[in-house]
């Protein structure tokens, strides 16, 4: 009918579509609006100026004598109550006042206002950090382009925005992607301040609660259905830079596959910080490797189940660390005599396999990245991956890559497969009774150079990653700075066990140097916290800030408590040194002698029996 009109609301959420007849009431309209928008009748304000002028008020009016017509457009805005309970909405103001001060779009006066309600976000440190710096990008005047005086401004020498691509391109070498900070300033910035900015995670699966039709497979609507997906090469990632503190710590996680021919897997434990060659950039430093338990061959590794994964963060978390990536070795020897080794995997054809991007996107998942600008709190993952394998020039090298967001979605969603015979290739799901899939595509150059969009079955794995350079500073650094190696944990295939043993010997070791020095290395901490016979974890938190602090005075404070005593007492006599031998110069203190009269462990169970006994309480056997 020719009645029929369509009128257009504008809302901080986004516009929508209103079908209304030229002789409905402006109260039977807004009746319309508020179920559209999921409003009451009072929580919101409809105008017909952007500027809050003219509002459409609750009448009896047709909308053709306000003189609304067919594709006009109407404002928004929630009332002063809807907003005050939860929802941050912008109003939309123009900014013609002088006595307005000029803030920041990031600063906490003018959060970036959006529709639903904003969870109350703890970001981490470096969110927090960088979201208050400038980032812009100074330059100098050019003094054969600028033709103004010192104090002026051109195009020349104006300073550019942290996401400018050319700037970005010429560096040396050029950045692909932003910063993943940069890419909120952009996505922020422009005439609206980023008033409708939002970050969507991506979701795979049918929406809930939709009652139109049967569950999933006898029915399926546009309304339940997730949108197909077309793969793009991300254009930010969330780290630009990972750095081991040191070439140490690297080179004791190789000593595993040099001494086995087995690959390995570690964690990596860490902090974020700026990473000042990339505007807004974040590096992960890596301060230590915690190898889990598991079950590794020359082509294969099983991660088992760890009992001891909550007290390693919880140790990293008291001595300002958090687990930052993972880090797995893929390496071939080519000659064990001069220690070159061989390029494992095919440099021409794939960086990581779709197997590794699978995992690397389930680890992401797991430690995904709080974001306020996220309706769901998280948007993406700085958890990066490290693989230290061969170069063209035979010798070991660690590269870094992350993978996308949209590859989390579908690791997560469960919607990507490896393929069997093609490490390279990933393969898109198809949907099935139990698992509606969406359609993944992909997009490529034909042989004629045209391009050209293909179903991802299969799928490059080319399409998912984001790699990330890999570093070691010219100048070591040493958060642990033990000069000491005790024995990594989950070693024992190779005869290096942590045990009051090891401690002994490793005290043994340790002459003339100070008390926090021997026990500033990660390995030891977590064997003085997780094992079986006189665990500390709930008693090592002043030596834990101790190494934190670099505090000497804290270390000494707690070398005087009783369960340091013990510890002395229980190495003394399990050990079997000679008192002497635990004598070490600085970290003073009378040394433990290793009487008869002391307790002692049973070499079978480990019980701590009373001095004076042969045979063992617990377990009966004899004492040698």
């Amino acid at each position: 009918m020719a009645d029929n009109i369509i009128i257009r609301v504008q809302s901080p959420e986004g516009m929508k579509k209103i079908p209304s007849t030229k002789r409905e009431t402006a109260a039977a309209f807004l009746k319309k609006v508020a179920k559209e928008f999921g409003f009451n009748s009072n929580g919101f304000s409809v105008y017909l100026n952007r500027n809050k002028t003219g509002e459409l008020v609750s009448q009896n009016k047709t909308l053709s004598l306000l003189k609304i017509k067919h594709g006009d457009m109407l404002f928004l805005f929630p009332s002063e109550s809807s907003t005050s309970s939860g929802e941050v909405m912008d109003t939309a103001t123009p900014h013609t006042s002088s006595s307005l001060p000029s803030v920041s779009p990031f600063s906490s006066s003018s959060m970036i206002p959006r529709s639903f309600s904003a969870p109350q976000v703890q970001e981490d440190e470096i969110d927090q950090y960088l979201v208050k710096q400038d980032g812009k990008i100074y330059r100098n005047r050019d003094p054969q382009l600028c033709r103004h005086g010192a104090l002026g401004k051109c195009v020349h020498c104006v300073p550019l925005e942290p996401f400018d691509e050319d700037y970005l391109n010429h560096l040396d070498p050029p950045v692909k992607h932003m910063s993943f900070h940069a890419y909120l300033r952009k996505l922020t910035g422009g005439a609206d301040k980023g008033k409708f900015a939002a970050l969507e995670n991506i979701s795979c699966k049918i929406k809930s609660g939709c009652e139109g039709h049967p569950p999933w497979p006898e029915g399926i609507c546009t309304k339940c259905q997730p949108s197909a997906i077309t793969l793009n090469r991300q254009k930010y990632r969330h780290v630009d830079n990972i750095m081991f503190e040191n070439h140490t710590i690297a080179d004791r996680f190789l000593d595993f596959w040099r001494k086995t021919g087995s690959q390995r897997m570690g964690y990596l434990y860490g902090r974020y910080t700026e990473h000042k060659d990339i505007p807004l950039g974040i590096r992960a430093e890596v301060a230590a490797i915690y190898e889990p338990p598991q079950n590794a061959t020359q082509n294969s590794l099983e991660l088992l189940e760890d009992p001891k994964a909550a007290a390693v963060d919880e140790i990293a978390a008291k001595l300002g660390m958090c687990k930052v990536g993972w880090i797995f070795t893929d390496l071939l020897s080519e000659d064990t005599r001069i220690g070159t080794v061989r390029y494992s995997r095919n440099q021409d054809s794939y960086y990581l396999s779709a197997e590794e991007c699978i995992t690397a996107g389930y680890f992401q998942n797991e430690h995904s990245n709080p974001c306020r600008l996220s309706r769901d709190g998280h948007f993406g993952s700085k958890f990066v991956t490290v693989v230290a394998t061969g170069g063209p020039d035979n010798q070991v090298h660690f590269e870094g890559y992350q993978v996308s967001n949209q590859c989390m979605a579908l690791v997560r969603d469960e919607c990507l497969l490896p393929c069997k015979d093609a490490p390279e290739l990933g393969y898109a799901k198809e949907s099935s009774p139990e698992q509606y899939v969406p359609d993944v595509f992909y997009k490529d150059k034909d042989k004629f150079g045209n391009d050209v969009t293909f179903l991802a079955r299969p799928l490059p794995v080319e399409y998912l990653i984001i790699d990330i350079t890999t570093t070691f500073p010219k100048d070591p650094q040493y958060t642990f700075s033990s000069t000491q190696r005790f024995p990594i944990e989950n070693r024992d295939i190779l005869g290096e066990t942590q045990d009051f043993h090891s401690l002994a010997t490793y005290l043994s070791q340790c002459t003339s140097t100070s008390f926090l020095n021997i026990v500033s290395d990660f390995h030891l901490l977590l064997f003085l916290v997780t094992n079986e016979v006189m665990p500390l974890r709930d008693s090592i938190g002043l030596l834990l800030e101790a190494v934190k602090t670099s505090n000497e005075d804290l270390a000494q404070t707690w070398k005087k408590s009783e369960q340091w005593a013990t510890i002395e007492q229980l190495c003394s006599t399990v050990g079997g040194q000679p008192s002497s031998s635990l004598d070490y110069g600085a970290m003073g203190g009378p040394s433990v002698p290793a009487s008869s009269s002391a307790m002692w462990s049973c070499l079978h169970c480990t019980f701590m029996n009373q001095p004076g006994t042969e045979h063992c309480e617990m377990c009966s056997l004899p004492r040698s």
